[in-house]
């Protein structure tokens, strides 16, 4: 590690306010223990709480290298031994009740009493579990707050401190020796990191939609360096003291290419993921969906189980429901409670129509089903449809950035009712008239039987506001189907990875293009499951500007670098199509 650490790019931590206000109204240090009476509640708008709680806080932990982090920790008040969820991640151990996360909640149409506050932001409600017999641990990590050390994110730093917290908890005298971590976000991909590290006493992980890719999911998806929303990570990493933060904007410019050992090292190790595991996924979050998916397909966990639901990860992973159904997994293996859940099925999926008919919790043992075919659909620059055969003529579309529509479009009408379920892919034969480069921007549509293009929200807040923030950006608050981004120089496929379903690029070559050269491009696609009924159309959409704008609505969306004109082939040897999962029967 010190050899990585040495090449990671750090810069000085961002002030810490310890005032208790900015980072939670119990932000403030005050290691003690005390406990808080049933009804207690830390604001007049938070939950109250249904038990009596123990509250220590900022516990000291010291980590394998002589770093000090601290911790709070919420158990119930019980003389019975009990297991341990622990919720990691740089956003503060308090940060239930910062006023930047209750703004966030506000916005998408969560209510503030549905949680008690004491959770840390993202992360599983203590008055709840508590209440159900759990301790819940929220430690401010290496670098955060009042913690010791520099600040890393993502990767084998991360793994280690977890692992070493994990230990540490499983061995206090209240722990009945089992600890588990939930969460959603930051408090998910982490788990990736730490239960690589396969500490002995985590005895289950319940991540719901996180990245497992560094280079891939965030910083540099498709090869395009996209920092807007790393900026807004990074700038959890406030510090008391003059410690440091790795700076990945920094890292993005000076290690550009994915084989970088600082980008290897954020590559989550799936495959020595063996505890038990329960994913939560969406097919619509920009930022998650395909590292939450690629973290299904690579976890070496024998029993492992995936819900893909059809809404946002902030209210399903406090809907009670959801939050009970999470309670008799962890009962399973953290209290070894024979309730069924072995039972549970192995998959459960959504199919979604965005026409307010949506199944959700379908049952299946595998993602994509077994009865799922792929079929090419092939562009025709003709008539621009996408048909069951290639042409026998190339056809070219072109289209220019500076002027127009600068996009090309193609679509398929179906017939009958058609589902669609699994890795939808992109291949592409281009050309860059006047450039050595382009960057192309692909997503697939859903338009109604008059032609119309559908879209559903996916969080509580359908106003105004909503709809403003949400028309061209906000794209994990509504979804308009799968989409997908390359910057040609980069098409490099791994070979070894990439299968004939879901393409892998290398990025770790730059080639540019020359005058008059056509070059094949696979486009990486969010997975979908979706209906056509007949007379709806499928829309491809390919595009020289970011369609979908950006992730969350407060941030600046990604602004392509392209200019001269784009030429998408499509017949005769330059072969261009969509390969659509379809569901068979």
């Amino acid at each position: 590690m010190s050899d990585l650490n040495q090449q990671k790019i750090y810069k000085p931590s961002l002030d810490y306010v310890d005032d208790g206000r900015e980072h939670g109204l119990l932000s403030k240090f005050k290691p003690g223990t005390q406990t808080l009476p049933k009804g207690y509640q830390v604001s007049p708008k938070f939950k109250a709480l249904d038990c009596d709680i123990i509250f220590e806080k900022d516990v000291p932990v010291k980590l394998r290298d002589g770093v000090t982090i601290y911790t709070d920790i919420f158990r119930p008040v019980t003389d019975e031994k009990v297991p341990v969820i622990m919720a990691w991640s740089p956003y503060g151990k308090s940060a239930g009740t910062a006023p930047r996360y209750e703004n966030i909640f506000g916005l998408i149409g969560l209510k503030d009493n549905i949680v008690s506050g004491l959770e840390k932001f993202e992360g599983p409600d203590p008055a709840y579990w508590c209440a159900q017999g759990y301790a819940i641990a929220n430690p401010d990590e290496r670098g955060v707050a009042h913690s010791e050390g520099n600040a890393t994110m993502m990767g084998t730093q991360e793994g280690r401190d977890g692992y070493d917290v994990i230990e540490w908890l499983a061995n206090q005298s209240w722990s009945n020796g089992k600890v588990a971590m939930s969460g959603t976000s930051y408090l998910a991909f982490s788990q990736w990191y730490i239960a690589a590290e396969q500490p002995p006493h985590l005895a289950a992980i319940n991540p719901t939609e996180g990245l497992s890719d560094g280079y891939r999911d965030i910083a540099m998806r498709g090869g395009i360096p996209d920092a807007d929303f790393v900026n807004r990570l990074q700038s959890n990493h406030v510090n008391v003291a003059d410690n440091k933060r790795e700076d990945i904007t920094e890292e993005m410019k000076q290690y550009p290419l994915a084989n970088h050992p600082v980008w290897t090292d954020k590559i989550a190790k799936l495959d020595h993921i063996t505890v038990p595991m329960y994913l939560v996924a969406s097919y619509g979050n920009t930022l998650h969906t395909n590292g939450t998916f690629r973290a299904w397909r690579g976890m070496a966990s024998e029993n492992k189980w995936l819900r893909i639901h059809d809404s946002q990860e902030w209210p399903d992973y406090y809907d009670v429901m959801n939050t009970q159904d999470r309670r008799r997994f962890f009962d399973f293996y953290l209290k070894g409670i024979q309730n069924g859940w072995d039972q549970t099925p192995k998959v459960r999926y959504s199919v979604l129509d965005m026409e307010g008919g949506n199944q959700t919790n379908v049952a299946g043992d595998a993602f994509p089903p077994s009865f799922v075919e792929y079929r090419k659909l092939y562009l025709n620059g003709a008539t621009r449809e996408l048909v069951g055969a290639p042409t026998e003529k190339d056809i070219p579309a072109t289209y220019a950035p500076e002027m127009g529509p600068g996009k090309a479009s193609f679509i398929k009408k179906f017939d009958e009712k058609t589902t669609l379920i699994g890795y939808p892919k992109v291949h592409l034969n281009v050309e860059a008239k006047m450039a050595d480069d382009m960057e192309i921007f692909v997503i697939m549509q859903k338009l109604d039987v008059n032609g119309n293009q559908l879209a559903e929200f996916v969080v509580p807040n359908h106003g105004a506001l909503m709809h403003d923030f949400t028309d061209n950006g906000g794209t994990v608050m509504k979804y308009k189907g799968p989409d997908g981004r390359l910057r040609v120089s980069a098409r490099h496929l791994d070979e070894e990875q990439s299968t004939d379903v879901i393409p892998v690029h290398s990025f770790d070559r730059v080639e540019k293009l020359t005058a008059g050269e056509i070059v094949p491009a696979d486009i990486v696609m969010m997975p979908i499951g979706m209906v056509f009924y007949p007379g709806e159309q499928l829309r491809l959409v390919i595009s020289s500007k970011n369609e979908s704008g950006a992730i969350v609505p407060w941030s600046m969306p990604y602004q392509a670098q392209n200019k001269g004109q784009q030429v998408i082939h499509s017949g005769g040897k330059y072969v261009s199509y969509i390969q659509v999962p379809v569901k068979l029967g």
